[in-house]
């Protein structure tokens, strides 16, 4: 495990959080280690005697992988070698490729410590599946529902980790109609590669609740979803062509660039085929 401090920012911060919040710290569960987890690991070290500056490193990272049993049930669920070697042929890309978009699209593993689905829960996507159904969401706006219910996009609802389930189910239990819990399920991305529950139809599932059981299943069954949306939205081409740009842009949408997939996309594929 990488030592991990004060503003690091990397994927193993967002599974030392992960674990924080197992363990009952209030942590924003990210990829960035912000004040908050500062503070979780040092009350950790001070409550397992263990030096108190903050910093994760051998030490802290076996207290904390020892304080809860059946921390890792995600482990049966992960994705091989041969699933992705199965995938480049299936959809006939080269394997460097798929591995390329794997390492950047995926979130580096698509269940949460507790064996969930990882999900992001978009309130703004909640408006406007309810709006669809024919429902108006201003009606279900109160003081309680106002993070998980709103127009406009914001990511100061958002929570991270296992705590995204709590803003879902809140959605889901505004009302005891059929409407509102199909809304709010189609209102999450799940897995590996975040994909929205409305996209469910799209992609040949015949509910979305049987695409989010689906995502409960393996991350196979993220990487089976991930080529359908490719297929569904004519994303392959771009990368049969290793066209990055193109493919960022129809993944990730226009602000692709500003956050450097296409770069990210092109630096791994050349490591995956030089390899």
């Amino acid at each position: 495990m990488k030592t991990l401090r004060y503003r690091s920012q990397d994927p193993e911060v967002y599974f030392l959080e992960e674990v924080l919040q197992q363990l009952g710290y209030s942590v924003y569960v990210s990829t960035y280690f912000g004040k908050d987890t500062d503070a979780a690991v040092r009350d950790f070290q001070k409550k397992n005697d263990l030096v108190i500056d903050g910093v994760v490193g051998l030490k802290t990272w076996s207290k904390l992988l020892s304080a809860r049993d059946n921390l890792f049930s995600f482990s049966d669920k992960l994705l091989s070698e041969a699933d992705l070697k199965q995938f480049a042929e299936d959809f006939d890309v080269e394997l460097a490729a798929v591995k390329a978009v794997n390492e950047v699209e995926s979130s580096g593993k698509g269940f949460l410590i507790d064996g969930r689905p990882r999900i992001l829960f978009e309130g703004h996507i909640f408006w406007r599946q309810l709006k669809k159904r024919g429902l108006n969401p201003a009606d279900f706006v109160t003081d309680y529902t106002k993070d998980v219910l709103y127009e406009s996009w914001t990511r100061s609802h958002y929570k991270g980790g296992a705590e995204e389930y709590e803003r879902l189910e809140k959605a889901a239990g505004i009302s005891d109609l059929d409407a509102v819990h199909n809304a709010a399920y189609a209102s999450a991305s799940y897995g590996s590669y975040q994909i929205m529950g409305f996209h469910y139809e799209s992609l040949g599932y015949p509910s979305v609740d049987a695409f989010v059981a689906h995502m409960y299943t393996h991350e196979r069954a993220h990487l089976e979803a991930f080529g359908k949306f490719l297929k569904a939205n004519n994303l392959l081409r771009h990368l049969k062509s290793k066209n990055w740009a193109a493919f960022a842009k129809g993944y990730n949408g226009p602000g692709y660039a500003q956050n450097k997939y296409d770069i990210k996309l092109e630096k791994a594929y050349q490591k995956y085929s030089n390899a």
